[in-house]
């Protein structure tokens, strides 16, 4: 068994969003990958992207949207992003939202071009 511990938890950051690593291949999960995002207040990234599987977001603070028109995820809600569908992600609050993801592992990203992003850092 393999416990990640929050304050050991690998961590990365994009503009508006910050990823808390938790399950992924690296720290032997080789089938599912997990992070923590934190997403501030009023965020709403800047272009789309889409994945290959499908990723479930489970919101547990605050309020999401994962496109700018869609459907407000709010604490102790879950969404599914099915494989190929556009995710552009929004807090749909003036506050952080905190909100657990999990995805297959190995999945890859693509921009909203289609050039390929790859699996980010957080999931490796």
């Amino acid at each position: 068994m393999t416990v990640i511990r929050a304050a050991e938890a690998p961590q990365f950051a994009l503009p508006g969003v910050a990823f808390a690593g938790l399950a992924a291949p690296s720290r032997g999960s080789s089938d599912l990958c997990t992070w923590r995002l934190t997403v501030e207040g009023a965020f709403e990234s800047p272009e789309p992207h889409t994945l290959d599987r499908d990723e479930v977001f489970m919101v547990v603070a605050g309020a999401i949207k994962l496109t700018p028109t869609g459907d407000t995820i709010a604490a102790g809600d879950a969404a599914i992003a099915p494989a190929g569908s556009p995710i552009q992600l929004v807090n749909a609050g003036d506050t952080a939202a905190e909100v657990i993801v999990a995805i297959p592992a190995g999945f890859t990203a693509k921009a909203a071009d289609g050039s390929v992003i790859g699996t980010p850092p957080w999931a490796l």
